[in-house]
């Protein structure tokens, strides 16, 4: 295992470190797709990372792959590649064939109104799903429905699909899908005891990607304190800088021991059966968005003038972790919860609850609107 991380680790950083720049994130930020990237990040195996060996994925652990998330988080790399590596995960593991290129992810009642309805064999999708990631980009996507059935729909189908193009604070497609009796391509089972998988899974890869941005956020600030020089010596020689950073790099510590957590205990191929999943899953999104509020803005008031120009590079992190703060359910709606999973159990079982990381009555019923 500690080679695949390592191995992973080394073709994550050689690839983002030597294709990633200010020029490549801006173009997306502009409305491209980077073709070129996205076809060097599949080459690499990056997509089928989590997908089943028996499809010819590579079926690593999420704490394996855990690297190429990181390193979308600290390189802010413009693909949808958490996305489909969800979605390949999913797919292999409940026997559907994957189509090629970007996969879109949609969680049936997560923020919104999607309807599945069946004519004879054919599954049908109608109403309008907001915030969904890459969808102009992406051929296809993966239906998590309600009654526990995974769906693949061609987001490409004239006059059953529209994608009316939107963006989040990154500037990175975040897309209003509006379904019209489209016709599903093909459906399975959900292979997984996660009541809604794509949602939960899509909040670990956001928690792992929050973690990376804090990183670098963490790394640019303490390089610009040493080097920004104020009243005859560097401002991180001030006990006020100081402190501020070491709020930072605990904030941004936690994050990362809740997120590596949450990925050691989330469903793989091999592993399929995950009952602490939901919990960690949960714990670790509330603590990196908690860190992402706290982070940019010290982050910001470090730099001070220069941070919030376009020319700095540090607002491609701050924006990022703004982005996916939000995503597949914010700090606040994953610890209602988890608040609302505790009382359910009662005082007895809190305790013995929080120790085996699963609570009794699990997530089952969604909370409020994300």
């Amino acid at each position: 295992m500690s080679d695949d991380i390592g191995l992973i680790e080394q073709s994550a950083q050689r690839l983002y470190s030597e294709q990633v720049d200010k020029a490549a994130r801006e173009r997306v930020e502009n409305g491209a797709f980077d073709a070129r990237l996205w076809q060097l990040a599949v080459d690499n195996g990056f997509t089928l990372a989590l997908a089943s060996e028996a499809v010819g994925g590579v079926g690593e652990t999420w704490s394996a792959a855990a690297p190429i998330l990181l390193g979308i988080g600290y390189w802010q790399v413009p693909l949808p590649l958490a996305e489909t590596m969800v979605a390949h995960l999913l797919l292999s593991l409940a026997g559907l064939e994957a189509p090629d290129g970007p996969i879109a992810l949609i969680e049936q009642g997560c923020g919104n109104a999607l309807r599945a309805s069946s004519s004879g064999p054919t599954l049908r999708l109608d109403g309008t799903v907001a915030h969904v990631a890459w969808a102009r980009h992406a051929p296809t996507a993966l239906v998590s429905l309600s009654d526990r059935r995974l769906a693949l729909v061609d987001l490409h189908d004239p006059g059953a699909v529209r994608c009316e193009p939107q963006i989040d604070h990154a500037r990175m497609p975040s897309d209003t899908v509006v379904f019209n009796s489209a016709a599903c391509r093909a459906q399975a089972t959900n292979p997984l005891a996660l009541a809604q998988p794509l949602w939960t899974l899509g909040a670990l890869a956001r928690s792992l990607m929050m973690v990376g941005a804090l990183e670098s956020l963490l790394e640019q600030s303490v390089r610009y304190a040493t080097e920004r020089v104020q009243f005859g010596k560097p401002i991180g020689k001030y006990q006020a800088i100081q402190q501020q950073l070491a709020l930072m790099a605990g904030d941004t510590a936690a994050a990362r021991v809740a997120a590596l957590a949450a990925a050691a205990d989330a469903p793989s191929a091999m592993q399929p059966d995950a009952p602490t999943a939901a919990f960690s899953i949960a714990a670790a999104k509330v603590r990196a968005g908690e860190a992402a509020t706290r982070a940019t803005g010290i982050a910001h008031q470090v730099h001070g003038a220069i941070g919030f120009t376009r020319e700095h590079s540090l607002h491609f992190a701050t924006r990022r972790l703004w982005a996916w703060r939000e995503q597949f359910g914010s700090d606040a709606w994953w610890a209602e919860r988890l608040g609302r999973a505790a009382i359910a159990g009662g005082a007895a079982a809190f305790w013995p609850s929080l120790t085996r990381r699963c609570f009794e009555h699990g997530f089952d019923a969604p909370a409020a609107k994300p």
